[in-house]
């Protein structure tokens, strides 16, 4: 499996997951179409699959354009069914996605909606907007214990796990965390690394549950009151 970013809209970013054993190509959360085909497109890709990972419109307004050229088939959240257009498969918590030769494995993980979902298969997790590298989603609607369990879930996963966030917040991300934990060494150093990669205008995704471990602290919170005191006060960051 090969993961392919494609920067989308502002900050958001597509993900291609193209298996090279047999040919298949999906598409993560496409918020634009065209950004979707003309990248697999431009590789001598064909999207056969749509998986979406919540309702919000920078995910999912691309499914129709991708769906009319490729007649690709769409797999997301059940519970935010009627929230988004061209629901083929809808999925709950447990289920089993084939993508290609690996079999991906459904976790709901609420807080940022409520019925969003990760996909998780061989050695990959891509978690929308609930996890970032340095961050989180914002609880647009969900509560503060139910994002702290999404995050504790998505911690248990192996050091190794290659995570794909859908969204380039991460220097401010690592701005607050500084500003928050001054002196942490693992902080400090992740700020001066993602600052690099943006002065060289390089993505600072994928990352990987190791990483987020070491320096993510809404990863790092004991505890959901610890966790809500941090989302609050990034809420207010500037």
């Amino acid at each position: 499996m090969q993961a392919v970013a494609l920067p989308a809209l502002s900050d958001n970013y597509i993900w291609l997951l193209h298996d090279d054993e047999c040919g298949h190509t999906a598409v993560v959360d496409p918020g634009d179409g065209q950004v979707a085909l003309d990248g697999a497109a431009a590789r001598g890709w064909t999207i056969g699959q749509v998986l979406i990972t919540h309702w919000h419109p920078d995910h999912t307004a691309g499914i129709p354009a991708v769906v009319a050229a490729t007649g690709a088939e769409v797999w997301g959240p059940e519970a935010e069914r009627g929230k988004f257009a061209g629901l083929d498969h809808g999925l709950a918590d447990g289920d089993k996605v084939q993508v290609g030769s690996a079999e991906a494995e459904v976790w709901h993980v609420p807080g940022h909606t409520l019925g969003h979902i990760a996909f998780i298969l061989d050695g990959h997790a891509f978690v929308g907007d609930t996890l970032f590298a340095g961050g989180c989603g914002r609880l647009f609607e969900g509560t503060p214990d139910q994002m702290h369990a999404s995050l504790q879930r998505l911690g248990t996963l192996p050091d190794e796990t290659i995570v794909y966030p859908a969204h380039e917040y991460t220097l401010g991300n690592y701005r607050f965390l500084a500003a928050e934990a001054p002196g942490d060494a693992a902080v400090e150093r992740r700020l001066a690394e993602v600052t690099a990669l943006r002065d060289a205008g390089r993505p600072t995704v994928p990352t990987t549950i190791a990483e987020e471990r070491a320096s993510n602290l809404f990863l790092r919170a004991t505890d959901a009151a610890e966790f809500a005191r941090l989302r609050a006060a990034k809420d207010s960051f500037r």
